[in-house]
C-alpha cells in the first residue's frame, strides 16, 4: 500500500466526517474530533493518502509536560490490518519527540478489546482507570516511555 502521512488540514476532518462508518463502523464518535485540535496542533495531527483517498488518521498533541497524547487514531475499514496504524503512530511519535515529548498516551473504553490489543502491540502499559471520564466511566489508559532518539518500535 503507497500511502503518504503528512499533517492533516481542517478539510481532511471534513473528509473523515463525512465517512465516519468507513472508520468507525456503528460507533459514532464524530462528537469527538475537534477541528480546534487541527488548528491549534496541526504538526502533531496526522493523515495518510492513497489514491483513493484517505486511509486513516491519528489526532493528537504534545503537553507542557511533555506527554504526546493521541485523542484519536482510525484506519478506514479496507487499509486495517496492513501496519498503516502502526506506521501512523510511528509518524505521530517522531513529530512528538521533535516537540519535547518523552511519553506517549492515549485512552480508550474498557469494551474497545481492539484499540486494547493494537496498544499492547505497541509496547504499551495499560491500566483501567476508575471514573476516568466522569463518575461510573472507567477508561484504559495507555502509556509509555518515548525514546529520546532511534527506533520507536
Amino acid at each position: 500500500m503507497d500511502v503518504e502521512i503528512t499533517p492533516a488540514q481542517v478539510g481532511d476532518i471534513h473528509q473523515v466526517l463525512s465517512d465516519h462508518s468507513r472508520y468507525w463502523g456503528e460507533r459514532d464518535l464524530r462528537s469527538l474530533h475537534l477541528v480546534s485540535l487541527v488548528h491549534e496542533f496541526g504538526s502533531t495531527c496526522l493523515v495518510s493518502r492513497a489514491g483513493d483517498g484517505i486511509r486513516g488518521y491519528l489526532i493528537g498533541f504534545v503537553t507542557p509536560i511533555g506527554t504526546g497524547y493521541v485523542h484519536l487514531i482510525a484506519t478506514r475499514d479496507d487499509a486495517r490490518g496492513t501496519g498503516l496504524g502502526r506506521r501512523l503512530y510511528t509518524a505521530f511519535a517522531e513529530a512528538a519527540r521533535r516537540q519535547g515529548a518523552q511519553r506517549l498516551k492515549a485512552i480508550t473504553s474498557v469494551q474497545n478489546t481492539g484499540s486494547i490489543a493494537f496498544h499492547r502491540s505497541l509496547g504499551f502499559d495499560a491500566r483501567i482507570v476508575d471514573d476516568y471520564d466522569g463518575p461510573g466511566r472507567p477508561m484504559v489508559v495507555f502509556d509509555r516511555p518515548l525514546p529520546s532518539e532511534g527506533a520507536i518500535w
